[in-house]
């Protein structure tokens, strides 16, 4: 009996705890709560950020998108870690996810320039010039470039063949190159 008093105050204390006001806060949608988690966290979290991206650009990227997470997901926090470390384990996911897209961006440029100064435009002009690629080829470039699947997996996943899938990433490429180029003369 006394085991299951304990337990029930140690459930009260902890719903009361200044986290839990927070988290619960948070959810009701109260922006000053959202601003003091934000500031509870930002600079630990972005410090860790870096620590992994190795640039400070980058680490306000991530930090802003695991942020965006953080308040998208905060319903499903379940209070079996600490507050602070279920938002590190988002920033290190957001971050690692980050560096490979940032990495295979790299390699894309490196292994397929082809004259295209591609240092010269920015991240929003790439970003649009492979947005209106047609959605086939999109696909393909996203999953292969971005994402490193391999073409065997791109195929069972869309329900086609692996050639299918190497003539939408040849073609989407192609495509690539001539809006960049085409971007770059204008």
């Amino acid at each position: 009996m006394m085991a299951n008093t304990v337990s029930a105050q140690m459930a009260v204390s902890e719903a009361q705890s200044p986290e839990h006001t927070l988290i619960t806060r948070c959810l009701d949608g109260e922006r000053a709560a959202q601003k003091e988690l934000y500031q509870k966290y930002s600079k630990a979290m972005y410090t860790l950020a870096y620590r992994i991206t190795n640039n400070h650009d980058l680490a306000h990227d991530v930090l802003q998108d695991a942020f965006l997470a953080v308040f998208n997901d905060l319903k499903s926090f379940q209070s079996k870690s600490t507050l602070g470390a279920w938002i590190k384990t988002i920033v290190v996911r957001t971050a690692v996810r980050q560096q490979k897209f940032e990495s295979r961006f790299e390699r894309f440029e490196e292994h397929h320039d082809h004259g295209i100064p591609y240092e010269q435009f920015a991240s929003a002009q790439l970003e649009k010039a492979i947005h209106n690629l047609p959605e086939g080829y999109r696909t393909v470039f996203t999953l292969v470039e971005i994402e490193g699947y391999k073409h065997q997996e791109i195929a069972e996943m869309l329900n086609i063949s692996e050639g299918t899938s190497r003539s939408q990433l040849y073609h989407a490429k192609k495509l690539l190159r001539k809006q960049l180029k085409g971007e770059h003369n204008a």
